[in-house]
């Protein structure tokens, strides 16, 4: 068993990847129409054929509660790695992700938070070479 596709949550599909490859630079993999949603992924560019992001609709009525209490008390939904956290903040920052927690060391690991624009905290985490 292995895992294929992890969820986020999303308020708008299209919004969403507008975001997640405009702008943290995932690649479209999956497009595939049902309904009035999409199945719709997106895969990093140093994984392609791992697992895939489903920017999955948040239409279900627990899901809009659930986000809102983890936004409310600044718990990211989910986190990626990146080698560098300082020089991907400074990245993205510059491409107008807001952030809400900027870089902080915490031993190995480094972390920052970002606002997804689609309701959602987003961390990017580094750990150290030990």
């Amino acid at each position: 068993m292995r895992i294929t596709a992890a969820s986020v949550f999303v308020d708008d599909q299209q919004k969403a990847l507008e975001f997640y490859a405009g702008k943290l630079g995932f690649l479209p993999k999956t497009d595939i129409p049902l309904g009035e949603h999409r199945w719709l992924t997106v895969v990093s560019p140093e994984a392609p054929d791992a697992v895939e992001l489903l920017l999955e609709p948040s239409d279900h009525p627990a899901v809009g509660p659930f986000k809102a209490a983890l936004v409310e008390d600044g718990i990211p939904f989910t986190s990626f790695g990146v080698e560098d956290v300082h020089a991907e903040y400074e990245r993205l920052s510059g491409l107008g992700v807001r952030f809400v927690q900027p870089p902080v060391t915490q031993g190995p690991m480094t972390t920052a938070t970002l606002d997804d624009t689609c309701g959602n905290l987003i961390q990017i985490a580094s750990i150290a070479a030990g």
